[in-house]
This record gives C-alpha cells, structure tokens and sequence, in this order.
C-alpha cells in the first residue's frame, strides 16, 4: 500500500475519534469552577473562624492543597480529573496533584528512593522556575520599582 503524505494525513484524520470539545469545555469550566467556588466557601469558613483576610487566605491555601492531596491518595481527584478533564488543573489543586501523584506512583521503590525522589518530578522545575522569576522580578523591582 503506498500512499503520500496527504492521502496517509486524510486517512488517519478519517479513523481519529472526533473530540467533543464543547462538552469538553463545559465540564472543565464547571468542574474548575466548582473548584473555586469550594475554594472560596473554605476562606468564608475561615474568615467567620474569626482569621483575618491575609491568614484566611493563607489557611486556605492550605486546606486546599490538603485536600487535594487526600482526594488524590483516595484515588478520587484522578477520577474527578478523567470527567472534568482540565478543569481540575486549578493551580493550587492541581499543583498538589501532580506532587502526590508521582509519590503513589513509586512508594514500591522505598521512602527515599521512591517516594521523597519521585515526589518532585514534575513539581521541581516548577518550584525552581517560580523561585527564579519571584527572585528576577524583586530584583528589577528593587532596581527600578
């Protein structure tokens, strides 16, 4: 069977599954949007605890990210993430995810080896680019802020 390039493209194109991006786009706004809103339902929780703005934001962060670590050791945040797709990738959510994940992943290998190296995989280069540029940025602030 020889084919060009264009005639293997139109054939590939022709057995693809076609995406349902509409309903693809409408679960990922709900499903994040939901996110957020629990979010903001966690630092009302706080604020009425009696906590600041400043330490109810920061408590929340916290609650968030706890909780998307423990839905995520259940197994439910991955389940969540399959239906909502990228709605579940809300930063500080989301964030928590892809460090808990890989530390599940690899617990077989031992604590150190396993989970503790494995833990940072994804998450390292994205804690030592923002540590750069949070530095980059105070420095031109200092210089010409």
């Amino acid at each position: 069977m020889d084919m060009s390039p264009q005639e293997y493209q139109q054939y590939v194109q022709s057995k693809a599954k076609k995406s349902p991006i509409v309903k693809d786009v409408v679960l990922a706004f709900l499903i994040g949007g939901a996110i957020c809103v629990i979010g903001q339902a966690v630092q009302n929780g706080w604020s009425a605890a009696g906590l600041n703005k400043e330490d109810a934001g920061t408590a929340t962060s916290c609650t968030m990210v706890f909780l998307s670590a423990l839905l995520t050791g259940l197994n439910l945040y991955n389940k969540l993430a399959r239906f909502g797709g990228a709605g579940t990738l809300v930063p500080i959510t989301g964030f928590a995810n892809a460090v808990v994940s890989p530390a599940i992943d690899f617990k077989s290998e031992g604590f150190i080896t396993g989970m503790a190296a494995k833990m940072f995989q994804v998450a390292g280069p994205v804690i030592v680019f923002g540590t750069l540029a949070s530095a980059i940025y105070g420095v031109f602030l200092q210089l010409f802020g």
